[in-house]
């Protein structure tokens, strides 16, 4: 049994009960130590380290009206949309509540697709922090799993057609598809089964997988450590007490440089939900105001604004677009043939892969690699940390040109985004194939243009001006 701590009997009455509470829970004590008031962060911490705990507060303010909206919700076909339009006019305080939930979905997007930028400035995704950065990608793809299954829940003609379209893709996998589809759906079209899937993967078996991996994720970056806008360790440079010297404890610097960001945060947060929650039919279509009708298909289907850039990666893959992919395996296989030094062996293994390859993209429906990119634009995601070869971390110390190529990625990540919203377009279609090129390029042609240029000589210490 652990030895209790004495405290002095005219200690003020909140240091007895802190002290009584710390005898007998004392791993929590310790958990609040090590995380918060002695876990050290970098004193030069800026605007883009906010998006973490901004995650974590839309996380929590999804979890507490989603607990409230599920008293109300009937997780049925025939009364789904009616319990959505009961809780939004009849329950107390039901509109703000559905609103706070869909609002909080888009705002989720919003500050992880910020969170995820900040790491590729300033290369938190490099050594030692790669399973950081892989926790982070799971989360992401638990997320849209989490959000795509919620978007079915209100029985809307978008959420209806809008699932209807997206569990068909998976009809597209050679030999397994079509079962496939059918285990999704639970029926041969989306249906109450459908829906009730959904909701129990909505409510229970998701959630409980992303708070997993978020805490995961907390636990990896506090073994490791947080990374800063200069790419440096703090860890390397201690003082005598062994803390770092370019550090600051968490508490109480970063907990009150985060409450500030929460609270611009809820200031843009509330005039969303009070004034434009619908944000113009981007954060809630107007087409899912209309009861589904399995009879009456919408003029278009579109999923929501933060899955459209990887909708437009799929529609962008045609027949015609085959062959272009085609060319670009061959020059790949060519380009490593020549330039890599690699064994007669190895090669020749590469060669006959490239072959393989071609011969399933040309056996194969477009259909289904339009799948298979839409995917592999977020699994890509998580080799980051092994197709980055430039000599420093941070984007401050890269080459001038690198800052413009993040910028092209992030115009290009933006008009995919909103040709995904737009109808099909010979012209959209076009631009989209473009841009899916360029994305898959900016990440498979990494290892060599991330060694391109000059470096900047990166400093011993945190560069920090106090303010």
């Amino acid at each position: 049994m652990a030895e209790f701590k004495e405290i002095s009997p005219n200690a003020p009455v909140t240091a007895k009960v802190t002290n009584w509470f710390e005898n007998r829970f004392p791993t929590a004590f310790d958990a609040y130590r090590v995380h918060m008031s002695e876990y050290y962060a970098p004193k030069n911490f800026n605007f883009w380290y906010i998006f973490g705990s901004l995650a974590l507060l839309v996380l929590v303010i999804q979890i507490v009206t989603g607990i409230f909206l599920v008293m109300h919700y009937k997780p049925d076909a025939a009364k789904a949309f009616e319990s959505v339009e009961y809780i939004m006019r009849d329950v107390p305080w039901g509109w703000l509540i559905r609103y706070m939930h869909s609002t909080g979905a888009s705002a989720f997007f919003v500050v992880v697709y910020l969170h995820m930028f900040r790491g590729l400035l300033y290369g938190s995704y490099r050594k030692p922090r790669e399973l950081v950065w892989i926790f982070g990608c799971a989360i992401f793809l638990v997320l849209m799993a989490e959000a795509f299954m919620g978007y079915l829940l209100p029985w809307g003609q978008m959420s209806y057609w809008g699932a209807q379209v997206i569990v068909n893709l998976f009809a597209a996998v050679p030999f397994v598809g079509p079962d496939l589809a059918l285990l999704i759906r639970g029926d041969y079209v989306v249906s109450d089964a459908t829906l009730n899937r959904f909701f129990s993967f909505h409510v229970i078996a998701v959630p409980l997988v992303l708070l997993g991996l978020v805490v995961a994720h907390l636990l990896a970056l506090h073994d490791v450590g947080s990374n800063n806008p200069d790419g440096i360790e703090i860890k390397a440079h201690k003082d005598a007490d062994g803390k770092p010297l370019d550090g600051v404890p968490f508490h109480p610097y970063y907990t009150v440089h985060d409450i500030f960001a929460v609270c611009m945060f809820l200031m843009v947060f509330t005039a969303v939900i009070f004034f434009a929650p619908e944000m113009g039919g981007y954060f809630l279509e107007y087409n899912n105001f209309i009861p589904a009708d399995p009879l009456k298909t919408p003029s278009h289907i579109a999923p929501v604004w933060y899955f459209t850039p990887f909708y437009s990666m799929l529609r962008a893959i045609t027949t015609e677009m085959m062959y272009v992919l085609i060319a670009c395996v061959v020059l790949g296989a060519g380009f490593g043939v020549v330039k890599a030094k690699l064994p007669t062996i190895f090669k020749a293994i590469v060669v006959g892969a490239a072959v393989v390859a071609i011969a399933l993209m040309l056996s194969i429906d477009a259909k289904f690699w339009g799948v298979v990119v839409m995917g592999g634009a977020v699994i890509i995601l998580f080799f980051l940390p092994w197709l980055d070869q430039s000599p420093v971390k941070s984007i401050r110390y890269r080459p001038d040109w690198h800052k413009y190529m993040y910028g092209v990625f992030v115009i290009n990540f933006v008009v995919l985004a909103y040709l995904g919203v737009q109808a099909p377009s010979p012209i959209g279609e076009r631009v989209s194939q473009v841009g899916t090129l360029f994305y898959f390029g900016f990440f498979l042609l990494m290892p060599w243009w991330s060694r391109v240029g000059e470096t900047k000589p990166v400093p011993d210490r945190v560069t920090f001006v106090a303010h």
